[in-house]
């Protein structure tokens, strides 16, 4: 009778398997000779043993390890799938290969040859939907990418999957060698219809943290830039700071060093870099006071010596934009805003610094020396044909 099948269930369930999870369907299929009556009587005694009221065999009591990983994976903006990295594509329907890249798991893993395809950009546009999932970076294959090619050329050697998931996204997609390459051998301060603004794009913390090695930033002749910022061993990894599911930063490890501050608050330097000679607050507050005053000069800089006046628009792409009879507002053809369009190499130079810098809210942490040498270099650059005497800002590199 069906009671045979009871001793074998108690058996299983002696070992921990939640059988409970086997459909009745599939039990009906061996049990064909079976009533419905007969299966629902089966079905009622084995309740007894394989869904117990108490007990280690409850599913809702069965404590899985990663539990808490994907639960703050869900929460975070690497699952946001309605969310403008994620999204943008939506109406299309589809992924551009090089956006895929960072922006879909399918893409990433394709570039990385994760899929059995060959490495590099897909081959296609890859099916929206997508988000940074489990097997971004925690595919097995990913521990044989020994290196992560940067937008400057560079191949950057790294020692863990996680290294070489964080850097191959969050590193931008242009140097300052492409802004070189535009400007190079160009009156600086004549507009130039052939030049366009240059985007680094966005959450370029690896290109910060490796500062003037990775050459991410314009580097004007003649100067000097620092390297990757080491901080302090065995903080040498994004994961030492950032959480890796919540990508929250632990300020546990910062108080490691730092007792008494908050990541905001802390200083590393006694040296005014903004001119304000404010030593209690922290150095973000230098880089952030910097590159608002940068900003500042691009405006006056397009207005005065570039000729049209330009609004930026943090919103709205290419964010720069033509003011040209100067009323605030930005010009509009049949309904469009119009982009800025009266590039010099020297601005260009400029505001290509202060959006690279601009574009890494955790600068300041990453690599606050290569910021402040990025911003200030820019704004020396642009005080000559301002007139202005940059010594006279009390300013500091």
């Amino acid at each position: 009778m069906p009671l045979k099948f009871l001793g074998i269930f108690k058996i299983h369930v002696c070992f921990g398997v939640a059988l409970a999870c086997l459909p009745h369907a599939s039990y009906a299929q061996d049990t064909t000779t079976e009533t419905t009556a007969e299966i629902a009587e089966i079905a009622e005694q084995l309740e007894l043993y394989v869904m117990p009221e108490t007990g280690p065999f409850r599913p809702d009591q069965i404590k899985i390890a990663n539990q808490n990983a994907i639960s703050d994976w869900a929460r975070s903006g690497h699952s946001d799938s309605s969310s403008e990295a994620f999204a943008h594509w939506d109406e299309d329907g589809e992924i551009p290969p090089t956006c895929a890249v960072c922006h879909s798991g399918a893409g990433f893993r394709s570039f990385h040859g994760l899929d059995g395809s060959e490495a590099g950009l897909p081959a296609s546009p890859v099916p929206t939907g997508g988000v940074v999932d489990c097997a971004t970076c925690h595919d097995p294959g990913l521990s044989g990418v020994a290196e992560v090619r940067f937008p400057s050329g560079l191949m950057h050697p790294v020692s863990t999957p996680a290294e070489a998931s964080c850097m191959t996204c969050h590193q931008g997609r242009a140097s300052g060698q492409q802004v070189a390459a535009a400007t190079d051998a160009k009156d600086p301060d004549t507009p130039d219809p052939e030049l366009g603004f240059i985007n680094p794009h966005y959450a370029v913390a690896a290109s910060t943290w490796l500062g003037g090695y990775a050459g991410s930033g314009y580097h004007y002749p003649d100067k000097e830039y620092s390297g990757r910022f080491f901080h302090a061993r065995p903080v040498e990894t994004c994961v030492s700071c950032h959480e890796p599911h919540n990508l929250t930063v632990s300020e546990n490890t910062c108080a490691t060093c730092h007792e008494n501050s908050t990541p905001d608050d802390i200083r590393l330097s006694r040296l005014s870099y903004d001119g304000s000679g404010d030593l209690t607050k922290g150095i973000r507050a230098d880089i952030a006071a910097n590159a608002k005053r940068l900003l500042g000069m691009v405006q006056d800089y397009a207005a005065q010596v570039a000729g049209t006046p330009m609004i930026y628009d943090s919103h709205s792409y290419p964010y720069f934009f033509a003011d040209a009879n100067g009323d605030g507002r930005v010009d509009e053809v049949d309904g469009r805003a119009v982009g800025y369009n009266a590039w010099t190499p020297r601005l260009l130079k400029a505001v290509y610094n202060w959006k690279f810098v601009s574009a890494d809210a955790g600068a300041f942490a990453h690599n606050p020396h290569y910021a402040l040498e990025l911003l200030y270099d820019a704004m020396e650059d642009l005080a000559e044909p301002l007139g202005q005497d940059i010594d006279a800002l009390g300013i500091n590199r």
